[in-house]
């Protein structure tokens, strides 16, 4: 250390282990969270964030009757006096109260630009819009100076703010809300306004309601764009009785001249969104059912997305329930009822423990506002009391504020006054020394005593307490209630139509080259030896079938892999590599290719004799890496497969490099799933092992067919008679060819 340089002295400073002090951090960190940004609290359903935007509004006089203002002045208020945080995100919070398609009951009138259902956050800024307080918004200031809520102080203390808002409506509900804490989060569906109210008008009148009898009259989600919810209503009920769950919204639509024309949206889906996943089904001809769609969305029609049928034969319920489960025009939903309750701690709530919390709230809230009023009435009875024994002794009270120094002492000592009485009188206008005013003072005494009766009587009554709640209530449903948006209607699920039934079925050849290129011409007249291939590449196999059939090719290392035919690229160019589609081991190549019906059989084999029958179903695969079905012995290959006749009559082909060939019934050959087969050529395993023999092709020919044996450019016809002179046991090895004709390359039905 420098000799100039100071000691450090850490006297008076707090140590503690790193531990201790980021585990403290984090949980105070996520509390802030939990309690004062990502959830909301039961009583006025608001965030922070919602509650200081429209506490602001108010302060700047931007009620639903005034004119709108600069949303960028309301922001300024917000974030410079109760909410330091960004101005976007705090912006964004008050377009999101503005968007009717976002909630049921919105709080914020907004002119310009807001943003639209197809893109919630395509809004203008802030300076280009202007915004105020939507009737709906009274509902949660209108008792605000009434003493019905505590005040604390803003984050630099220079002025006080609402610790919360007092709701006349459980407006938790109403309109939902969305949110992610730290380990918790929030989603709470928006619900129509008269049927929460009518179920806590019950739960006041009995409050041993279960969750079950509160169904009744709340059905469910009531969604801001309609829209159908197709949840059981046995779900529903469980959903609310846990506080967890989901459940499933779907789109409306009808049939004019033939077309269907989608009127409703399910909550949060972007009409454009589902226009670009129907067009994007019949570009990829994955819908030849629809021959177009558009989008006719304007003011007057806030969603008609119209669809065009290819014919008036088209059924419409299937083709609708196949768009339902492919696209999003059914949407699931999720439902966590998590809620900071009026003890101040998150907790997951089932429905009557919501109703209940905030009938709480909402009864605390309502003898704050009477008791406040109690208090200003008994003030003002006393003052009044005051005024009048001025009155009744006028000419004494105006003897003493002319000649005493000090009336106010006098005053009281003379008349046995309070202070407040004393500076009431003092405070007294001569204008008002009429004798008219003391009929006022009497009129007026008259109607307050009334009032503070009323009072004490409601205060001191549950009854009439619980009365006046359900009266408010019952105005509330009336003046701001609506009609429910969403039908509750229980429909079967929806089911998308196989691939298969969505193409049409037209003869096609797929063709496969050496190095593993794939294509689907149109036809069964195709003659793939003569298409262009790539350079250094050539023709491998090729087979015949249908465009809704699964192509399915086989590989060096025996395993299959299947790629719907439809979807293979054409034949005009060189195809596309099947590595692109599917995932082959390192090293491997495609030994050929089958297509069939599912029943249909082939034989699989490879060049050390050994092979089985197998279906079609058998060699299916879902998976990109395929499915092991041939065990391939070590130093052999794969021959291509070959398709196996329906009639029993056929004969199984197979040829070795000496030029033997052997031909046997092939129901001789078993039929298995998966496998290293039987014996089907008797190889010399010695041989074989160096290389010196093994099978070269095997075919499958039935009575009306002739084998072609090709060596070279050369083929030599057999006609199914002619090979019983090659016949002979499974496994045996055959006959020999004639001279010129042991070189042989392959066999082929003609």
């Amino acid at each position: 250390m420098s000799p100039t340089q100071p000691t450090l002295n850490f006297e008076g400073v707090e140590r503690q282990p790193l531990r201790t002090f980021t585990e403290k951090a984090y949980l105070d960190y996520s509390m802030y969270v939990i309690l004062d940004r990502a959830l909301p609290y039961i009583g006025d359903g608001l965030k922070p964030v919602q509650r200081r935007i429209t506490y602001a509004m108010s302060e700047l006089g931007l009620s639903a009757t005034s004119k709108p203002k600069k949303s960028a002045r309301t922001i300024g208020d917000v974030i410079g006096k109760f909410h330091p945080h960004g101005d976007s995100a705090c912006y964004e919070a008050m377009v999101l109260m503005a968007q009717p398609f976002s909630y049921r009951y919105p709080l914020v009138d907004g002119q310009g630009n807001f943003g639209s259902p197809d893109d919630p956050k395509s809004f203008a800024a802030m300076r280009y819009t202007e915004s105020k307080l939507t009737k709906y918004a009274a509902l949660l200031l209108s008792e605000l100076g009434q003493g019905t809520v505590d005040w604390t102080p803003n984050f630099d203390g220079t002025l006080e703010e609402p610790a919360l808002l007092p709701a006349r409506v459980p407006n938790l509900l109403l309109n939902g809300t969305t949110g992610i804490a730290v380990g918790m989060a929030t989603d709470i569906p928006p619900h129509n306004l008269k049927e929460v109210v009518t179920a806590c008008i019950h739960l006041l009148d009995d409050p041993t309601l279960s969750v079950r009898e509160l169904c009744k009259y709340v059905q469910g989600p009531d969604l801001p764009t309609g829209a159908e919810i197709i949840t059981p209503r046995g779900d529903l009920k469980a959903l609310y009785e846990s506080g967890n769950g989901t459940f499933k919204a779907r789109a409306v639509y009808e049939v004019e001249d033939g077309d269907i024309v989608i009127t409703q949206l399910p909550y949060l889906v972007s009409g454009s969104k589902v226009v670009e996943q129907i067009a994007g089904q019949i570009n990829n001809k994955k819908l030849p059912m629809v021959t177009d769609i558009r989008d006719e969305s304007d003011h007057e029609c806030p969603t008609r997305i119209v669809i065009t049928p290819r014919s008036n034969r088209v059924e419409i319920e299937p083709l609708m329930a196949h768009l339902f489960a492919t696209t999003d025009l059914e949407r699931g939903y999720r439902v966590n009822l998590n809620v900071i309750g009026l003890d101040g701690r998150p907790r997951v709530m089932d429905l009557k423990s919501m109703l209940s919390e905030w009938l709480t709230f909402r009864t605390n809230t309502v003898k704050r506002r009477l008791n406040w009023r109690l208090e200003k009435v008994q003030a003002r009875l006393h003052i009044l009391d005051g005024l009048l024994i001025a009155y009744l002794n006028l000419d004494e009270v105006i003897r003493i504020i002319r000649t005493e120094d000090e009336p106010k002492p006098a005053l009281i000592a003379r008349f046995g006054l309070s202070e407040l009485q004393a500076e009431a009188i003092l405070e007294t206008k001569l204008r008002h020394l009429a004798k008219l005013e003391e009929m006022k003072i009497r009129g007026e005494q008259d109607e307050l005593a009334r009032e503070r009766d009323d009072l004490q009587k409601i205060l001191g009554s549950e009854a009439m307490l619980k009365k006046l709640i359900k009266e408010e209530l019952q105005a509330v449903a009336e003046e701001y209630g609506d009609k429910r948006r969403t039908r509750i209607v229980e429909r079967a699920a929806a089911q998308a139509i196989d691939e298969t039934e969505l193409v049409a079925s037209e003869p096609v050849t797929v063709v496969l080259s050496a190095r593993g290129w794939v294509r689907a011409a149109k036809g069964h007249e195709v003659d793939a030896r003569s298409l262009g291939y790539k350079t250094g590449d050539e023709f491998k196999a090729a087979v015949k079938g249908r465009s809704t059939q699964q192509a399915i090719f086989l590989d060096s290392t025996g395993r299959t892999y299947s790629v719907l035919a439809h979807a293979l690229p054409a034949a005009r160019g060189h195809g596309e590599p099947l590595s692109g589609r599917i995932d082959p081991p390192d090293g491997a190549t495609f030994a050929g290719v089958l297509m069939g019906e599912p029943v249909d059989k082939w034989v699989l084999a490879t060049d050390a004799g050994y092979g089985f029958v197998i279906k079609i179903e058998d060699m299916y695969s879902r998976n990109r890496a395929g499915k092991l079905v041939l065990n391939v012995p070590d130093g052999a290959n794969v021959l291509p497969p070959v398709a196996v006749p329906a009639d029993g009559g056929a004969l199984l082909c197979a040829v070795n490099n000496d030029g033997k060939l052997l031909v046997f019934p092939v129901k001789e050959l078993p039929e298995l799933a998966k496998g290293k087969g039987n014996k089907i050529f008797g190889i010399d395993t010695k041989r074989f092992e160096k290389r010196e023999e093994f099978m070269v092709s095997v075919a499958v020919i039935s009575p009306e067919q002739n084998l072609l044996v090709w060596s070279g450019d050369r083929k030599m016809t057999l006609k199914f008679a002619e090979l019983k002179e090659y016949r002979g046991e499974r496994a045996q090895r055959g006959g020999v060819l004639p001279r010129g004709w042991r070189k042989v390359e392959r066999l082929e039905i003609e």
